[in-house]
């Protein structure tokens, strides 16, 4: 244990973030670094618990408690090595990832939880500061060859793991940089895209191939791909967005939101877009609808564009401002309010869009909408009333869908190899059946599989397939552990 009187000389503190003003500026991160010493307290405040559920609450099962320990001693080397053996990518989920760690804190039933994605990003960047994270190419090859289709998280993670169990893997992507979500979903203000590229450095030198503008079952002949690979990994996220089929939903100004962001990376990046249709917020009174991290990210996009207003209105109605204690340590449905809201936003809980409203040029300037009532009906089903006399409009000539995702593009790669689908028209490749598709050497992982999910659960999905890769390329035993015991942790 690191201190064990931590938790009681110390309370939970976070970097500080930039002013408003300043941010709003610019696309650069938000949060200012914090000193060391105070990373320390931080770490002291784990109580290395008999049963530390925050183990549990981890997609990934870091091994938190003991990297706690190592960062309160300074030994940020051992620190890297323990969070390593189980996150590919630490420098992503220390920045983006919501910490369902955290929730299931123990300390967290009566305090301010353990600030563990904090203490997770400052390990990855002491690592990387002080250089020990390098290159750490296999000693030896398999002679297998692997392809894996899609560059988000949990593509890279199987292809990080797959490489180090030897095989020879290359990644493709349909679009012309690597990263997927984690490049085009997520704005630079809360990952800048260099953090991505440094880790990609580190991949290639480890051997790992990409190949851009790959678009396996358009440009890239799938069936062949599957034909010249020992094993192909599917892991190509959920794509297809859910819109919102209200009166007027043709006219010009509606967009989805990954159509928004993915053009607003692009141009911060200095793609050139003078293909595309530009979508921007400048002057423009916006709406999200979608109470989510992605209309979250709408919204800190649409105030550094310049927006007139932008409100969020979300279906649902508003979660509780507090935690019910008796929810712990499982997920809590509570009010979030992320630093895009901070920064200006009107936020609407309970209403129902009704009609999209345009003008004499078929350009949208307004949306109808209805407050509404929730409750169950007869069978026990969740069901709404409008509220009568709440009818109004809202302001808008930019409106960004923000309402999550269906399930992923079936047209050309999925059609093409012909896999069996879920009920949910996802990709049929349960962790029971070792995240084999229908199609022989053919195994999806991540979004694909699981539908709309989180960062971290992506990561681990990739890890878990990789693992079921390897050991079906080695005839049925794998030098993958999906969920390392920590070894170095423990001293063994």
């Amino acid at each position: 244990m690191a201190d064990p009187q931590g938790f009681l000389k110390h309370t939970r503190e976070l970097p500080g973030k930039r002013a408003v003003e300043e941010r709003l500026a610019d696309w650069q991160e938000l949060y200012v670094p914090m000193a060391e010493e105070k990373t320390i307290q931080q770490a002291a405040r784990c109580m290395d618990c008999g049963v530390p559920f925050c183990h549990s609450g981890c997609p990934l099962g870091n091994i938190i408690p003991e990297f706690n320990d190592a960062v309160y001693e300074e030994d940020w080397q051992l620190a890297w090595q323990i969070l390593s053996e189980t996150n590919n990518f630490p420098e992503f989920t220390g920045r983006i990832c919501p910490a369902p760690c955290e929730t299931a804190c123990v300390l967290g039933i009566n305090q301010p939880p353990v600030a563990i994605e904090h203490i997770e990003k400052s390990i990855a960047e002491e690592a990387y500061r002080r250089g020990y994270a390098r290159p750490n190419p296999p000693s030896s090859r398999t002679g297998k060859k692997v392809a894996v289709i899609g560059s988000g998280p949990a593509g890279l993670a199987a292809a990080a793991q797959l490489n180090k169990a030897g095989h020879t893997v290359t990644v493709y992507e349909r679009n012309t940089r690597i990263g997927g979500l984690l490049r085009y979903g997520i704005p630079d203000f809360k990952l800048e895209k260099n953090v991505i590229d440094r880790r990609l450095a580190l991949m290639e030198a480890e051997g790992i191939r990409f190949e851009v503008n790959a678009n396996v079952g358009a440009n890239v002949d799938a069936k062949q791909l599957v034909r010249e690979s020992d094993a192909v990994v599917l892991a190509g996220g959920s794509t297809v967005p859910r819109d919102i089929p209200s009166k007027g939903r043709d006219l010009a100004g509606i967009h989805f939101a990954m159509d928004f962001l993915e053009q607003n990376n692009k141009r911060v990046a200095g793609d050139d877009q003078s293909n595309v249709p530009e979508i921007h917020a400048k002057g423009k009174n916006v709406v999200v609808i979608g109470g989510g991290d992605t209309g979250a990210d709408c919204v800190g996009t649409s105030n550094r564009h310049g927006a007139k207003t932008v409100t969020q209105i979300e279906i649902m109605e508003m979660p509780p401002m507090e935690r019910d204690p008796f929810t712990w340590p499982n997920w809590p449905l509570i009010l979030r309010t992320s630093t895009s809201h901070e920064e200006g936003c009107e936020r609407e809980f309970a209403v129902l869009t009704e009609e999209f409203l345009g003008d004499e040029n078929g350009h949208l300037r307004a949306i109808r909408v209805v407050n509404i009532r929730w409750g169950r009906d007869q069978t026990g089903r969740n069901t709404f009333v409008k509220i009568e006399g709440s009818e109004r409009e809202i302001p808008c000539e930019l409106l960004l869908i923000a309402a999550g995702f269906m399930h992923p593009q079936h047209e050309g790669l999925l059609t093409e190899l012909g896999v069996g689908l879920d009920n949910y028209r996802n990709v049929a490749a349960s962790p029971e059946h070792n995240y084999q598709t229908s199609v022989p050497k053919v195994f999806a992982a991540g979004d694909m599989r699981r539908g709309q999910s989180l960062v971290v659960w992506a990561i681990a999905e990739g890890r878990e397939c990789a693992r079921s890769v390897d050991a079906y390329l080695m005839g049925g035993v794998s030098s993958l552990e999906s969920r390392d015991v920590g070894k170095l942790a423990l001293g063994v």
